[in-house]
């Protein structure tokens, strides 16, 4: 059989062994399913609105109707009203389900709501008399499509622009100036919707889209910290305090744990993160309904020069000098992503000594009473004072674009958390001869009609998302038999859920191959993933690839990784596939030795 799986990137056959001597058999227990939370409370209509915000999303907090965003049940809603200020800080409902259950909401807001909100923002009076800064976040993984053709028009005329691509940790390196080219292609991708820099700022093009100024690219991860203290290095330099910055993009790129990073960082007043709650991130797109916000700092010269004195010393010390829970946070990072970086605080408020709250009657009992100490005795809330917001100027997140013709669109909330990579992705290498067929899960197929040789298939995706690899006669088959099964994992759910799931359709693709040593294009499945073509140089490749109807396979020329075919093991004897290769994970802005020094000189060759 020319059939074969592939699911786990670490995965090798393991030889056959003499079965060991049988245990005495035990009862097999029945694997617990996980209960979905139970979604209880009521409505009241007759309450009017908070006039507060949710600290995770940003939606104003009500009790009147579940399907609007901020809604939290009556009972909860009028309880909190009943105490003072209790709704400063406290969460909707959706924001809690998201973080405590992972259970994800749907609300009624439709994407025309989503760029009215943040085209209302962006194009408000000037606050200070200067235009604000569009931070505008780019998804590295979802390139070019995560640029959206509409900015210029949502921005407005006149902004100043700095794209940030974001994810790069997700993304293996396959050549040392491997983030050389990512910034290129970043810029070629702006470039076509008309964002220019500001001396390319001329001529028909920019006279169509309204003039926008690009600042800067900068190549980040909000996640691991990577490039974040460049970022905000470059923003107190070149924007320092002359007017608010505004974080946009589309859905699911990192604008909310980039917010939340940079709650933790020199570009917030001291006491943010005392005052302000961190916003809620979940993979299910649209997290934020609303504007969230922080104080910026007023980076002073002396600010900046403690700054640069602690950037300095940190960047001279080795992991051994980290404190144990830093040395334990950047394990886990390094299992996560291939580029890491530390995100510290050079302004720190001073924590003043803990006062021991002496309530004599909590000590007042007899003999036959037991103690009882109150433990739930309400924290007064931080705020900021008058003299630190008058002048000051405002980071707002923004609600997340949503893409159309996403296949994300298409997917339920556990199927999203599958396809969408959180860790480090491992490419997947196969050499396929013509007649085969890469299925990735149930939602991407690409079959290899015609060529003179075999190719390699190289799939960047989630390693969470199979890879079924089949001939042509099997191939209608195994979907049929085995969509929303196990087998090709996503969608989930049985015949019931390919019911309404839309049918694949079909996009024939030609190819020329350029050599064996680097790929010809990538053929990318909509937000699932992509597949890097290597062929034999000039050989004719006949393709055509399958996405679910609403969405459109994009052929990505050139391609983001173009020597990712050598990013694999040897191939596995008597299969298409190749064992997996994961690159080291290096950390900037620490002191390197050994293997990491040579990782880090390779990497940064830019």
């Amino acid at each position: 059989s020319r059939s074969e799986q592939f699911v786990f990137p670490e995965y090798v056959p393991e030889p056959a062994r003499e079965p060991p001597p049988a245990a005495p058999a035990r009862p097999e227990r029945r694997p617990r399913e996980k209960r979905q939370h139970r979604v209880t409370g009521r409505p009241d209509p007759s309450v009017p609105p908070s006039g507060v915000s949710c600290s995770g999303c940003g939606a104003e907090l009500h009790c009147r109707d579940p399907a609007v965003p901020g809604y939290l049940p009556s009972e909860k809603y009028l309880r909190l009203m009943e105490a003072h200020r209790a709704l400063q800080g406290a969460v909707c409902q959706r924001c809690w389900l998201l973080v405590h259950h992972h259970q994800a909401l749907h609300m009624q807001v439709s994407r025309e709501q989503y760029r009215n909100l943040v085209s209302a923002a962006l194009r408000s009076p000037p606050r200070h008399g200067r235009s604000p800064l569009v931070l505008y976040m780019v998804d590295m993984l979802d390139l070019p499509d995560s640029v959206l053709p509409d900015l210029p028009q949502l921005v407005g005329a006149g902004s100043n622009i700095l794209v940030v691509g974001n994810k790069m940790d997700l993304l293996p390196g396959d050549s040392p100036d491997y983030l050389k080219r990512f910034r290129k292609q970043l810029l070629r991708s702006c470039a076509r919707v008309g964002i220019l820099p500001a001396a390319q700022g001329t001529g028909s093009q920019v006279g169509r889209t309204g003039s926008q100024n690009l600042v800067d690219v900068h190549l980040i991860s909000a996640k691991t910290g990577y490039g974040v203290e460049e970022l905000i290095s470059k923003l107190q330099r070149s924007w320092k305090c002359n007017g608010d910055v505004y974080l946009v993009g589309a859905t699911n790129s990192g604008k909310s744990t980039l917010f939340n990073t940079l709650l933790q960082s020199d570009y917030c007043k001291s006491r943010t993160p005392e005052v302000i709650n961190r916003a809620t991130i979940s993979p299910w797109p649209g997290t934020t309904l609303n504007l969230l916000k922080f104080p910026i700092i007023n980076p002073t010269s002396d600010r900046l020069f403690r700054r640069q004195e602690r950037l300095k010393a940190d960047a001279e010390k080795t992991e051994e000098q980290l404190s144990d829970d830093e040395q334990k946070f950047l394990k886990c990072l390094k299992k996560q992503g291939y580029l890491i970086g530390r995100v510290g605080r050079t302004f720190q408020q001073q924590k003043s000594k803990a006062v021991i709250d002496f309530d004599p009657d909590e000590l007042s009992f007899n003999m036959e009473e037991e103690p009882v100490f109150s433990s739930n005795k309400p924290k007064e809330r931080v705020e900021f004072t008058y003299n630190e917001l008058k002048d000051a100027r405002w980071f707002f997140d923004t609600p997340g674009i949503v893409k159309e013709n996403c296949v994300l669109n298409l997917l339920t909330e556990k199927e999203v958390k599958l396809v969408l990579p959180t860790h480090a992705i491992v490419p997947r290498t196969f050499v396929l001869k013509p007649g085969m067929v890469l299925f990735l899960g149930a939602l991407g197929r690409i079959d290899y009609l015609q060529g003179a040789k075999s190719s390699w298939f190289s799939v960047v995706a989630s390693n969470l998302l199979p890879v079924y690899v089949t001939t042509l006669e099997k191939a209608d088959s195994i979907y049929q038999k085995h969509a929303g099964k196990t087998l090709l994992k996503v969608p989930m759910g049985g015949e019931e859920r390919m019911k309404e799931f839309p049918p694949l359709i079909p996009q024939d693709i030609t190819l020329e191959g350029i050599g064996t040593l680097e790929a010809v294009a990538d053929i990318k499945l909509s937000s699932a993933g992509w597949v890097a073509i290597t062929a034999h140089l000039e050989d004719k490749l006949q393709l055509r690839a399958y996405t679910p109807e609403g969405t459109t396979p994009m052929i990505r020329k050139p391609p983001l990784l173009p020597h990712i075919v050598d990013i694999k093991g040897n191939r596995i004897r008597g299969s298409a596939s190749y064992r997996t290769k994961k690159p080291p994970p290096l950390v900037e802005n620490l002191q390197a030795n050994g293997t990491n020094k040579q990782i880090k000189k390779r990497v940064f060759k830019i």
